[in-house]
């Protein structure tokens, strides 16, 4: 069994979601994945049933009518808006927080899920995973997942290490 169909059956058919999003998401100006299954690409992968997505702000509302047009149900949320289909696990989260615009220009192509798509620059990775882990008003879990992204992530490459919060890089010197 591949990891894309070993994916497929705990999510309940997510890597099949996540190609139909990722299609049409190729018929709408540029974009990237950001979160828990980009930073897979650059370090030793953990289980997410999260797929963070930045796309151009103009283009969002045509894509959740492609996505509404397909099957996927759509809820709205105060820096997201979140795609999921039928009784699929995963989560498809279109943020829409202005800060990862930028992020899409300096994407580059990896394998996710057996399908080539733009990713984020790890080192906007971080600054993405330093953004969420700092916002106070986030649970406190979904905060220590982002801390245990960056400890990942500063264990694989030490030299982005000055991009992370003393807090964090102490634990990693410390541990």
């Amino acid at each position: 069994m591949t990891a894309t169909e070993a994916y497929e059956s705990v999510t309940n058919g997510g890597a099949s979601d996540f190609a139909a999003v990722v299609e049409i998401l190729r018929e709408h100006g540029p974009w990237c994945l950001i979160g828990g299954l980009a930073i897979n690409c650059h370090v030793e992968p953990v289980y997410t049933l999260d797929a963070d997505i930045v796309v151009l702000s103009q283009e969002l509302a045509t894509i959740a009518e492609r996505l509404r047009h397909v099957g996927f149900s759509l809820s709205e949320f105060p820096h997201s808006t979140n795609a999921q289909r039928g009784a699929g696990r995963l989560n498809i989260q279109f943020t829409t927080d202005p800060r990862y615009q930028e992020f899409v220009t300096a994407a580059a192509e990896a394998d996710v899920l057996g399908l080539r798509v733009p990713i984020a620059t790890i080192e906007n990775l971080v600054r993405g995973k330093v953004w969420a882990w700092s916002d106070k008003e986030r649970r406190l879990s979904k905060r220590k997942k982002d801390e245990l992204d960056l400890i990942r992530i500063a264990d694989a490459y030490p030299r982005l290490r000055h991009m992370m919060p003393p807090g964090i890089v102490s634990q990693l010197e410390n541990g």
